[in-house]
C-alpha cells in the first residue's frame, strides 16, 4: 500500500488536543493506525496529553521541535525521534521561527 500525502487534502487545525496556534496536517487513518504528515507553525503548540491506550513516534522531517515527556525537556532534531510510549504524557512546542516538519505514527487504535 502507498500512502501518498502529497495527494491529500490538508487540513488546519487550531489549539491541537488544548494547545495553541496551527498545525497544517495530511492525515491516513484506518482501524489500526494513524499517521500524520504535519507542519506546526512559530509558536503552535499541542496541549499535555496521556497515551494511555497507545504510543506515539514523531519523526522531525525539518526543523527542531521541543517536546515535554512526562514534564522533562527534549529538544528534538530532523532526522531524530522522539518516542511516547503507551502510558505516558507529552506535548509539543514549536520554540522556532519556522515551521517544524513532522512524521507522527500512532498504532493499536482499538
Amino acid at each position: 500500500m502507498v500512502i501518498d500525502f502529497d495527494n491529500m487534502a490538508q487540513a488546519s487545525v487550531f489549539g491541537f488536543k488544548g494547545g495553541e496556534g496551527e498545525l497544517k496536517t495530511r492525515n491516513y487513518v484506518d482501524e489500526n493506525i494513524k499517521i500524520m504528515k504535519s507542519a506546526l507553525t512559530p509558536g503552535a503548540s499541542s496541549g499535555d496529553h496521556l497515551h494511555d491506550v497507545n504510543c506515539e513516534v514523531i519523526y522531525i522531517l525539518k526543523g527542531v521541535m521541543t517536546f515535554y515527556a512526562d514534564g522533562e525537556r527534549e529538544l528534538v532534531a530532523a532526522g531524530q525521534v522522539h518516542y511516547c510510549p503507551k502510558g505516558h504524557t507529552h506535548h509539543f512546542v514549536n520554540e522556532t521561527t519556522e515551521d517544524v516538519e513532522y512524521l507522527a505514527i500512532v498504532p493499536e487504535l482499538r
